[in-house]
């Protein structure tokens, strides 16, 4: 294969157009080639969202590691953060999970994670695309690997359980599961904790994932937050990987909110050491401002949850994420969990004895929007006489009061231009001066604008 098919969060796309379960079996046999050559344990790990598409696609994917001597354990509907932990602590050399996290349920995906819950590496997927389409080793008789359903699902319940010794008695939430692989085990976690939970969501029957709420569409949350007369709500997205939060007045904790609340409170009460978050180049500049004014330090890496948690293994830093609710807890594992994250933000709420809408004005959120502009090419846009001069001037426009950050999508021929500033006059006056010569020297046109201030970003 000439172009890279695992992206920033595996391999996705259209269900038996893209993610074939041809696919699905040439994954599996080529990474379990891998296992053998890296000398980890021949044992794999699955778990899968509730699309229609997932136990084909699961069934292929197994046999291709069985296809290669590698024994499967198949968790079934389960989170994300279910399967990371899990693989992380039990006798595994790689973990997959199906699911096209957000996307409509006609997608699905297939992301590879390594014995430690880590997405596994670009190396790793360069060697396995590499391997797609070639002969490999089969297993014979007795070699020939086995598929069992897999355990431990009792002992994540109990990790999730150590995580808010104050429990939750007295506490009302509403939950929204998206019709996804947290629409049964989410609403669970926080009955066992002692709160009284209301539900939406929760229903799922393999086409409706994502399709009425979730975290990607938190307007839902925050209605039945306020309709269910309840302290809190919580939106997982379609693998449950991400959460969003609602205050008792409907108003949207993102993901950088999430974290500027969880930072305040631990920073008065020792608990972060050290004084650093790693955010995205997304994340907002009030938020940053916010964590400054707490003796805290933003330190931004590409948009990515990847990212962030490799950045948080370089930095030591505790806590790490994105707007868009993809948050990483450094003690409690190395990649995104929204279960994880929904429990860590309710324990400060118990902590502090306080409502959710108390913290929402703690800050306020710089301007941002984000202009996705249409260009004929990716490559070379950059060099074209007046592009660089007109990013240098509105860069320069901004100094001291805001950000700018361009970027070419990963996947299609457009330009992300993100601008921020403390003032929303500023803010469209760059962002407007800036299209202008995009237009003009690119042939840009804009397909969507975002205003990002209070929404999800990445």
């Amino acid at each position: 294969m000439s172009a890279r098919l695992f992206g920033t969060d595996g391999v996705r796309g259209i269900a038996n157009e893209k993610i074939t379960p041809e696919l699905a079996f040439q994954i599996g046999t080529a990474a379990g080639t891998l296992l053998a050559e890296r000398a980890w344990p021949r044992r794999a790990l699955l778990g899968r969202d509730t699309r229609q598409s997932g136990s084909m696609l699961s069934a292929a994917l197994a046999a291709g590691f069985c296809a290669t001597g590698v024994d499967v354990d198949d968790l079934g509907v389960v989170p994300t953060g279910c399967v990371a932990h899990l693989v992380a602590e039990g006798p595994y050399g790689i973990a997959a999970v199906l699911s096209a996290s957000h996307n409509p349920a006609p997608d699905n995906g297939i992301k590879l994670l390594a014995h430690d819950g880590r997405k596994v590496d670009e190396e790793f997927e360069r060697h396995a695309e590499g391997r797609l389409e070639t002969e490999f080793d089969r297993a014979k008789g007795a070699d020939v690997g086995r598929i069992a359903t897999a355990p431990g699902i009792d002992r994540y319940f109990t990790f999730l359980d150590s995580i808010v010794p104050e429990r939750l008695e007295g506490l009302k939430i509403a939950v929204d599961g998206a019709h996804g692989a947290a629409h049964a085990m989410g609403a669970a976690m926080l009955r066992r904790l002692g709160a009284e939970v209301v539900e939406t969501g929760n229903a799922p029957n393999g086409m409706n994932i994502n399709a009425e709420g979730g975290a990607t569409k938190p307007a839902t949350i925050q209605q039945f937050t306020v309709q269910s007369g309840s302290d809190v709500g919580l939106a997982f997205d379609g693998d449950a990987d991400r959460v969003v939060f609602s205050d008792e007045r409907g108003r949207l904790f993102n993901g950088d909110r999430t974290m500027g609340v969880w930072c305040a409170h631990w920073s008065r009460h020792g608990g972060l050491d050290p004084g650093t978050v790693v955010g995205t180049v997304m994340s907002n500049g009030g938020f940053e401002r916010y964590l400054a004014e707490n003796g805290v330090r933003l330190d931004r890496t590409d948009v990515g949850d990847k990212y962030v948690s490799r950045r948080m293994g370089e930095t030591g830093a505790r806590i790490g994420g994105e707007q868009s609710g993809h948050i990483v807890f450094a003690e409690r594992g190395v990649t995104g969990d929204g279960l994880v994250t929904a429990l860590e933000f309710l324990r400060v709420l118990r902590r502090e004895g306080r409502p959710a809408s108390s913290f929402f004005d703690d800050y306020a959120a710089w301007p941002q929007v984000l202009l996705n502009i249409t260009v004929a090419q990716r490559e070379g846009w950059d060099q074209v006489p007046g592009v660089p001069e007109a990013i240098a001037e509105a860069e320069s426009r901004l100094q001291g009061r805001g950000r700018l950050n361009v970027r070419p999508s990963g996947t299609q021929p457009m330009l992300r231009v993100m601008v921020e500033a403390d003032d929303e006059a500023l803010r469209d006056t760059v962002a407007n001066q800036l299209y202008e010569v995009f237009a003009t020297r690119l042939g840009a046109k804009l397909y969507g604008r975002v205003d990002l201030t209070h929404a999800l970003g990445d």
